[in-house]
């Protein structure tokens, strides 16, 4: 056991403590206090996760997003041509367009999933060849 000039250090914290005036008590209310913030925050937190998740998972979000990424990806890569004239920028984000729109042919699953994240990794790749065409 440690020792602090004769008496354990356990025994000093304790002797220490009780004569801080309700120190100890201050403290546990204060945890005890923290302890039920988290629990509300907790249940507060899962409830609109669940409720996000619904709402993210829903096909008619997924949908419009990918409309809106395909039309944004082709106004950008066709502004990079007319910028500085370079087509394959454009042929590869038209690759990854392509399957993005077929991707919404698909039904709401797994390969629905997978051929959006393939499409949106080609589009990219072309926003990428797109920038350093115009640097």
């Amino acid at each position: 056991m440690l020792y602090l000039h004769g008496i354990g250090l356990i025994q000093w914290f304790m002797a220490t403590m009780m004569h801080r005036d309700g120190w100890m008590d201050r403290a546990a209310m204060a945890l005890s206090g923290l302890c039920v913030v988290h629990c509300v925050a907790t249940a507060i937190f899962v409830a609109a996760a669940a409720s996000v998740g619904g709402l993210l998972g829903a096909e008619w979000v997924h949908e419009a997003g990918l409309a809106i990424a395909m039309l944004l990806g082709a106004i950008g890569l066709g502004r990079g041509v007319m910028q500085h004239g370079y087509v394959f920028p454009l042929a590869i984000g038209s690759f990854g367009l392509g399957i993005m729109a077929g991707a919404l042919s698909l039904p709401h699953g797994h390969m629905e999933v997978v051929y959006t994240i393939l499409g949106v990794s080609i589009l990219a790749l072309g926003h990428d060849l797109n920038f350093r065409a115009s640097r």
